[in-house]
């Protein structure tokens, strides 16, 4: 009998505290079953109620029962018929809404510090005494805070969440967090504590300097603590003129440059009840009200450690330090367990890679990411960081006490607690390298936000990056959460005319905001990235108007020739021929880019205006497309020997559909191929043409070329990093010389995920694995060998279940295994030609490829 598993509401694992009063429900089917219909059943205070669902399609469904009031919390079960015959219902999930409206919030912002200079500052530790008569049979706390906080109960804390709340347009959005805190009190005597902190709103951010009090000149922390009896009763335990506060015991802390504790500052007993905090000082109370950004409930999971690695080599330097190779580039920290004597100091220094056999720390800038621990002397003490974040491989220990042993020191990677939802695998061990790199890359820059990098001063939300990585994004992981909650910023942040910032959120230190052509198309592309690759309808809906602004904006730019000039613009930024003092200088005229850019958003939004019926809007939008591509055609096109040296305005002439005559197309492809060979196989292109040159040269019948530039290993080009020993996606081809040194730029991260988005390409066109309809509810299956690969796999956990492809090649012997969840139908395409339609199942394939010997030469010839 057909089961129903993987019940979720909106966007996350749990479903405790949404956002919205009417959550859409998702679900699996564990076989083949093709259900008809299907019911949710819900569970609360007022009674049981059962309805039908408007799908059976399992994905995103609308809400079928009245919508949920502010706390209002019901057990949600699904069930589905199939043939006349209805499976179990499934395990229930607890769906709780969180405060809906501004009014819940009674308790006061509690605010222990105002102005302060621009240095380094301490924490500060929070705490606040109340009794209750009874254990409470549900609690809830309501957390966030204007910086970043810790909190506990009785001394055990709440959750294992860092630099909660996250960094959102705290201008316009708070996002709080609703934590069950049942277990954690007691009948009589409790105490609240938090430990709060700087962070985004209040600490240095940005780069060139960067700037302090971004957001305000003060910190507070918002927490709203709800029991109910067994009565069901639910009353707010009044907190307001019991807060009393204190300096911390991290002294000096940044995000950027790390977190001076002192343990001896740490009054003991403080998180408990019964301490006397006669001598601490009252803490300022200001109104929720005066919170003046919409306090929002989160979207998406929190930061968290997710992965502690142990050092794979341990090395006594003379100086005295203690060096640690971890193996892999992580966003994170450092825990240590140590036993040192009171006031002994332990400084934990980090850095991405090593130059002339020292910590290569140049490129974090004013990010100088050392840590450090002064000891109270009470034994054996583990400790780790709360309030900064680093990106590190290599770490020294400075100070340390005595021997190091197994176990004193690991690396704990921390980032968006996403669910991992794509795979990859071939029998080329350099390209497994450089989808594991992508993987961690990607991993490394999703704290809370996608951000360029985790290590120098800046790890800003830039949109240009995200822009071209999404469709790798949305295959690897679980970014939805992320993005949906990043795109309320977009939109937010966008300026009356439609501009989008060049980062959101936005920091005015230094660079132009006025957004470039495909940075400011994040707007548009990213959420019907998210439509094509999940099916999610709503974030459309939700973007629509943020997605029309910014193509409205676009519009502005064109000029009477009907393409963009005059403005700033990026262009194929970080193109290998550009000179390190001007990474916008390309091959490719940046107004081609910008030209190419409206046409594609434009076409996107007319797009989206047919799903919402928003006829007018469609027909404007495909107009403006239509004039424009006229227009490039005309200028960049007409005469190809002009750009036949710009592999990415020739991969945009391809892949952009700027190009539609089937002559030119073909001349297109051939120059493509030519300008590559003439470039050895070297990779020509920037942020803009990378991510689509390989899909280039493949639909134009050229993927030997493709497989040419994929197995490259000489600078630059992907697999040169990896050949250098790299564990994640370099900023520039060349962040690190052949002879071992840095790039002498100002601009060199050794963990920038944007360059990965090639990874999209092995997925759909090596592997095999590509969407046809949203949320993957079609699929092409289409391996294309090539390379010396002799076999290639992808997996991918879609809305409607596992996807997997497999292939594996034997001289002319070609084998394909693939698997089809219910829900999904797939084309199937062999290299032979033939095709095939398959249906929820297994399915097993096979194929003669003449001249697969040659296809399968030694991976060391195709190179």
């Amino acid at each position: 009998m057909t089961a129903v598993t993987h019940v979720r509401a909106e966007l996350r694992a749990d479903a405790l505290g949404l956002g919205t009063s009417t959550p859409r429900l998702s679900w699996h089917l564990d076989d083949a079953a093709a259900p008809e219909v299907a019911q949710a059943r819900a569970v609360g205070a007022a009674g049981e109620q059962v309805a039908d669902l408007a799908s059976a399609t399992g994905v995103l469904v609308d809400w079928p029962f009245a919508p949920l009031g502010s706390r209002e919390a019901v057990d949600v079960s699904i069930r589905v018929s199939s043939h006349g015959e209805w499976s179990d219902w499934s395990a229930p999930l607890v769906v709780e809404a969180g405060l809906l409206d501004a009014t819940d919030w009674t308790e006061p912002l509690v605010v222990p510090s105002a102005a302060a200079p621009h240095e380094l500052r301490p924490s500060h530790l929070l705490r606040a005494e109340f009794d209750l008569p009874e254990v409470p049979v549900r609690a809830r706390l309501y957390a966030t805070a204007q910086g970043v906080f810790t909190a506990a109960l009785n001394g055990d804390p709440v959750s294992d969440e860092h630099l909660a709340p996250g960094w959102t347009s705290y201008t316009h959005r708070l996002r709080y967090r609703v934590h069950d805190v049942t277990a954690l009190l007691r009948e009589g005597p409790n105490a609240l504590a938090v430990e709060l902190a700087d962070g985004w709103f209040r600490g240095r951010i940005g780069f060139d300097g960067g700037l302090w009090d971004v957001y305000g000149e003060h910190v507070g922390t918002l927490l709203q603590l709800e029991v109910a009896d067994a009565s069901g009763a639910t009353r707010i335990v009044p907190l307001g003129d019991a807060w009393r506060s204190l300096p911390g015991p991290a002294v000096r802390v940044g995000l950027y440059e790390g977190e001076t504790y002192d343990a001896r500052l740490v009054p003991f007993g403080w998180d408990v009840a019964g301490f006397d905090d006669s001598s601490w000082s009252r803490p300022e109370a200001r109104a929720a009200s005066s919170v003046t950004a919409r306090l929002e409930a989160a979207i998406g999971e929190p930061v968290r450690p997710i992965e502690a690695l142990a050092p794979v080599t341990v090395e006594r330097r003379p100086n005295g330090r203690i060096r640690l190779d971890f193996g892999q580039n992580i966003s994170g920290l450092l825990r240590i367990a140590v036993d040192a004597p009171v006031g002994h100091t332990v400084r934990l220094h980090h850095a991405e890679v090593l130059e002339n056999d020292e910590l290569g720390t140049r490129p974090l800038r004013l990010a100088i990411s050392v840590d450090s621990y002064t000891s109270a002397g009470d034994g054996p003490v583990t400790w780790m960081p709360r309030f900064t974040i680093h990106g590190f491989r290599y770490a020294e220990l400075e100070g340390w006490p005595g021997e190091l042993s197994d176990g004193d020191v690991e690396a704990v990677a921390i980032h968006t607690d996403m669910e991992r939802r794509g795979w990859f695998e071939c029998s080329d061990p350099m390209l497994n390298r450089l989808h594991e790199n992508t993987v961690w890359s990607m991993r490394d820059n999703f704290v809370d936000l996608p951000t360029d990098c985790p290590q120098r001063d800046e790890r800003m939300g830039w949109t240009g990056d995200i822009q071209v990585f999404a469709p790798a994004a949305e295959f690897l992981y679980g970014a939805d959460g992320v993005l949906t909650s990043w795109l309320k910023d977009v939109a937010a942040e966008q300026e009356p005319d439609g501009w989008v910032p060049n980062f959101v959120p936005w920091v005015e230190c230094g660079f132009p905001r006025s957004a470039s052509a495909a940075w400011g198309d994040a707007a548009a592309i990213v959420p019907w990235t998210m439509y094509e690759r999940r099916g999610d309808l709503g974030v459309l809906a939700a973007q629509y108007a943020s997605m029309k602004a910014w193509v409205d904006h676009l519009e502005l730019r064109v000029g009477p020739d009907d393409v963009v000039e005059g403005s700033m613009e990026l262009g194929d930024w970080l193109d290998p021929a550009a000179p390190p003092e001007d990474p916008g200088l390309a091959r490719t005229d940046k107004y081609l880019v910008a030209s190419s850019y409206v046409v594609k958003s434009a076409r996107i939004v007319a797009d989206v205006a047919a799903l919402l019926d928003e006829a007018e809007d469609e027909a404007r939008y495909r107009a403006l497309a239509d004039r424009v591509v006229t227009a490039i055609r005309a200028r960049w096109f007409s005469d190809l020997a002009g750009i036949a040296d710009a592999p990415t305005a020739l991969a945009l002439g391809l892949e952009f559909g700027l190009v539609e005559d089937a002559a030119v197309r073909e001349r297109l492809g051939d120059l493509l191929s030519e300008a590559v060979r003439a470039g050895g196989h070297h990779v020509q292109t920037g942020f803009v043409g990378t991510p689509i040159i390989c899909d280039a040269l493949a639909s134009s019948g050229h993927l030997d070329d493709a497989y040419g530039l994929l197995l490259q290993q000489e600078c630059p080009s992907w697999l040169y990093p990896v050949s250098m020993g790299a564990t994640t996606i370099w900023e520039r081809w060349d962040s690190m010389l052949p002879d071992g040194s840095i790039n002498p730029g100002d601009m060199t991260s050794f963990n920038h995920y944007a360059l990965g988005g090639v990874v999209d390409f092995l997925h759909r066109v090596v592997a095999g694995l590509a969407p046809v309809a949203p949320g993957y509810r079609e699929v092409e299956i289409r391996p294309r060998p090539g390379g010396g690969l002799t076999s290639a796999s992808a997996r991918h956990l879609s809305p409607f279940g596992l996807i997997g492809v497999a292939w594996t090649l034997d001289g002319d012997a070609f084998v394909l295994d693939v698997v089809v969840p219910d829900g999904v139908t797939a084309s199937v395409v062999l290299p032979d030609g033939a095709t095939h339609s398959a249906h929820a199942g297994t399915h097993h394939y096979t194929a003669t490829i003449e001249g697969g010997a040659a296809l399968a030469e030694t991976q060391e010839d195709a190179r």
